[in-house]
């Protein structure tokens, strides 16, 4: 039947054009719940690409006594003229727009209405692939096209288009209703049939989308490698390498699939740094290197205090001027201007600059020793400098210096390593003869008896002069820790430290490992090159700096690591009540993140930390989202709690804090109060 005006022909059945503002909504229709805005976009680009393809249905609107009003409400296809409206309001059609519709008076609007939006199935989502890939295929079409022919996003139809080069095994496997959706969107990271098929193969009972992803980039590089970081996805792209991009999860850039080009565009721009680096500083050599070299054996050289020219010093106080200027200037300021936060930051690195100035090494440690270039575990340069091979040490007949020998915490690391080549007890000790008649010299039996006794002598007036113990122990303790290899030391105490790097990775890049390592540092710079004024150095400090330098001493041989091999239960509460004793609070060290710990835990550990963190409904509100985003939201609710897992938390002080102040006085200290 060939349409007709609605001015001539309102009989039920009959197909008639009606002013699309002469169309309401019918108060009979079953759906109560309104269209979604993106439902209604879909229409409405649908529409303006290839018409409305299905008719209206309606009925004659009626007043009070029966007669008709002129309007006509629509009993199928509100969702239509909703989007029809749309297009008017963007002027893409005039609101007198002819829709075509059928007159139904015969059937029940409100049965019709729901049969409508019941008695019919929606397509395939597999069909629904397919036929996006078809578009693309044959008629040419991009992402972009088709998402405006459908009123979706490039990057909906992108993930269609991608789902639709799925394997055809593993997508009949999907029909079959043996894959879910989730599980096959995790398939699609990558395009390669032969790949995606043998994961499934491996997979077991267990298909987990989480565990099809790992396993699909088990030999790839995440962007947020460090060796991604440090080259840079553009030059390694650049370089003819391929990125694997996720379409369905946040994939925080992708993965890198060409993992020797990577490593040899990391060792390549290494070598590059270290190269300026010795051309720059003049270093006899330098070395490049992933990570730092802990077995290096060498000895370390540091730099030490020197006076800035007047030019920097005059340049120096001139940058902390303006920054003093600037702060007093936007002190009440709620936002900073972004040029003058710009300026701020100009004027730290100037700042930073000069005042590494402050430090320098001689000239002859520069040119005798090197530099490892490395790195760290964020994906920046790490320097180490001052290290000094065997064949360019000074002969062990002169003095030694502690920044000659091989510190056994590098700097940078949050741990110290077990000492290179060991004390060697008594190793090149002089049998202490006694010259004064050369041609009688001491037995060794009466050398060994005489320096026994006088060993004892030494025991029982040390025993009786806590002060002087403090001295000894502190000598002893630095001894072996800044000159390695010295063997200077009398008293039998010696430090046994754990290198922490070992045991977590980075943990030398972390604030807390560079502010040990700067701690480290400035000791070994302030104490005397030669171990043999070492002792009067010690003695003569002032009792607040001996016991500062005999605490760093102690701090770098506490091991509170639990290995799952080793049964220190004792040992591990006793660094409980260290931990009390210290007062120690680990929120100043160390923060929930994804990388930290709640990206390497449970769905229901991170639920755990947020509900004893900020509540039960924060919790509830993430309870459904993927492990990823799970892990990035716990982090933004956990940031400004100081939540922390049951293994940082110090316990409760169960007696009070131990220890006296000395008695000055005598320089004897009070006993520790008993715990």
């Amino acid at each position: 039947m060939s349409a007709k005006s609605v001015e001539t022909i309102v009989e039920s059945g009959t197909e008639v054009f009606i002013p699309l503002n002469k169309l309401k909504k019918s108060p009979k229709n079953a759906r109560k719940t309104p269209h979604s805005d993106a439902a209604i976009e879909a229409l409405a680009a649908s529409i303006a690409a290839k018409g409305i393809l299905q008719n209206l249905v309606v009925e004659p609107e009626l007043d009070g006594e029966g007669a008709a009003t002129g309007f006509y409400v629509v009993t199928i296809g509100e969702g239509r003229r909703l989007a029809q409206l749309l297009r008017v309001k963007r002027k893409e059609i005039k609101k007198t727009e002819p829709i075509r519709c059928i007159v139904d008076t015969v059937n029940d609007a409100h049965e019709i209405s729901l049969d409508e939006n019941v008695t019919r199935e929606n397509m395939h989502p597999a069909d629904q692939f397919e036929a996006f890939k078809k578009l693309a295929d044959e008629r040419g079409f991009g992402a972009e096209e088709i998402a405006a022919r459908f009123g979706v996003t490039a990057q909906v139809v992108r993930q269609r288009l991608r789902l639709a080069a799925i394997s055809p095994r593993l997508m009949q496997v999907y029909r079959d209703g043996d894959l879910t959706l989730e599980q096959l969107t995790a398939f699609a990271l990558t395009e390669d049939h032969a790949r995606q098929e043998a994961v499934f193969d491996r997979l077991s009972y267990h298909r987990d989308a989480s565990i099809i992803r790992r396993l699909l980039t088990e030999t790839h590089v995440p962007a947020t490698d460090r060796r991604a970081r440090f080259v840079g996805i553009e030059a390694y792209v650049e370089a003819g390498g391929t990125v694997l991009r996720d379409l369905f999860t946040e994939d925080r850039g992708g993965y890198l699939e060409d993992v020797a080009l990577l490593d040899l565009l990391v060792t390549a721009r290494l070598g590059r740094e270290a190269d300026a680096l010795r051309a720059a500083e003049g270093w006899k050599w330098t070395e490049a290197h992933l990570d730092f070299p802990r077995a290096h054996g060498l000895r370390r050289v540091y730099p030490h205090q020197v006076e800035l020219s007047a030019e920097d010093q005059a340049a120096l106080e001139a940058a902390r001027n303006q920054i003093d200027q600037l702060s007093e200037w936007h002190q009440t300021t709620d936002e900073i201007p972004d040029h003058v936060d710009v300026r701020f930051c100009e004027l730290e690195a100037e700042i930073d600059r000069l005042e590494a100035k402050r430090q320098a090494y001689d000239p002859d440690d520069v040119a005798r020793s090197g530099a490892f270039v490395i790195l760290s575990h964020d994906g920046d340069l790490r320097i180490e400098r001052g290290y000094i091979r065997p064949a360019d040490d000074k002969p062990r007949s002169q003095p030694e210096q502690p920044g000659d020998a091989s510190e056994s915490l590098e700097v940078g690391g949050a741990g110290g390593e077990a000492a290179e080549g060991g004390e060697g007890e008594g190793d090149g000790e002089e049998n202490g003869t006694d010259d004064e008649e050369e041609d009688c010299p001491l037995s060794d039996l009466l050398v060994r008896d005489l320096t026994a006794c006088r060993t004892l002598g030494l025991r029982l007036n040390l025993s009786e002069q806590p002060g002087i113990a403090i001295v000894a122990m502190t000598h002893a303790l630095a001894a072996q820790i800044f000159y390695v290899g010295a063997n200077a030391h009398v008293v039998g105490i010696q430090p046994n430290k754990t290198d922490l790097a070992s045991h977590a990775g980075g943990i030398e890049d972390t604030a807390p490992g560079k502010a040990w390592a700067d701690r480290h540092a400035n000791w070994a710079r302030q104490l005397p090159r030669d171990v043999a004024c070492l002792w009067t150095f010690v003695a003569a400090l002032d009792y607040d700096s001996r016991m500062a330098l005999f605490a760093h001493c102690v701090a770098l041989t506490v091991n509170a690591v639990k290995l799952p091999w080793e049964r220190r239960q004792r040992a591990l509460a006793t660094a409980d009540r260290l931990a009390q004793a210290v007062e120690l609070d680990m929120t100043g060290y160390w923060r929930p993140t994804a990388r930290s710990y709640l990206g390497r835990v449970t769905k229901a550990r991170i639920l755990d930390a947020v509900r004893e963190g900020t509540g039960t409904e924060a919790a509830k509100r993430i309870a459904d989202m993927k492990k990823l985003d799970m892990a990035d939201a716990a982090e933004q609710l956990l940031a400004a709690t100081g939540w922390l897992p049951a293994l940082l938390r110090t316990p409760k002080h169960d007696q009070g804090r131990v220890g006296e102040p000395p008695n000055e006085q005598t320089g004897a200290t009070y006993p520790l109060a008993a715990e």
